[in-house]
């Protein structure tokens, strides 16, 4: 199936993000960089398109999906950081285990003290795979091994996009757990303020990427300016197709 916005299902809004089922339940997230990767990518289509939960992380896919009549059409953006809290604040009021599975030691390590701070009735485990595009079949049986050992009542996956969401949707079937797993990325980091999140303003305004962009200019600089008007160039496509 070709991927398109048009027929997506996306989580409309956070009152439906509350609403969704306790047990395991894959949730990834798309903004338009994923959307310009997935539609060259066919694994990372299927992996977005058969998760239990798509949220929009992204203004630009909120316009999107109105503007071209989609099927779903998000009241709000919902970021991958509001994705966390939710989470993370839900599973501290009763109690239980996370595992964070992505990034280096030192990043992890910062999200431990922080998680202590902010979250003292969870269990932190963390886990940093080898910096590698792709996982030999060992390597991946290891993660798999970590996570089932782990038993989490909650599971964070942040090794970048589109390898976070193929290797995790790849493995599901193998995954032993009963709980939400939430394919994060820049969270991590994020989180443990080794990077440093947009103030509220450019949030609420929908310009957390230019924000980022002015930040980090000769990285981003391909991905948001080309992949901005890859972007548009797809969505009116999708409109008169």
């Amino acid at each position: 199936m070709a991927f398109r916005l048009k027929q997506l299902r996306l989580v409309n809004s956070i009152d439906e993000l509350a609403a969704l089922p306790q047990g395991k339940l894959l949730i990834n997230t798309i903004n338009a960089f994923s959307y310009n990767n997935a539609r060259k990518d066919e694994a990372f289509a299927k992996a977005l398109q058969n998760c239990d939960a798509l949220i929009p992380d992204g203004i630009s896919i909120v316009k999107a999906c109105k503007w071209i009549n989609a099927e779903s059409k998000p009241k709000e953006r919902i970021a991958g950081w509001d994705l966390f809290l939710f989470e993370m604040k839900r599973l501290n009021d009763r109690g239980g285990k996370v595992l964070f599975m992505g990034s280096n030691d030192d990043t992890l390590d910062k999200i431990k003290e922080k998680s202590k701070e902010l979250f003292p009735a969870i269990d932190v485990t963390t886990y940093s795979p080898p910096y590698k595009t792709v996982f030999s079949e060992q390597e991946s049986q290891i993660l798999v091994n970590v996570i089932n050992d782990t038993k989490p009542d909650l599971l964070w996956i942040g090794m970048t996009a589109p390898k976070q969401e193929k290797w995790t949707y790849e493995h599901w079937h193998e995954l032993d757990i009963n709980c939400h797993c939430g394919t994060i990325g820049a969270v991590f980091d994020f989180f443990a303020g080794t990077l440093k999140r947009a103030p509220v303003f450019w949030q609420r305004h929908g310009l957390e990427w230019l924000y980022r962009l002015i930040k980090e200019p000769r990285r981003l600089w391909r991905r948001y300016i080309l992949g901005n008007a890859e972007f548009i160039g797809y969505i009116i496509r999708e409109r008169f197709e």
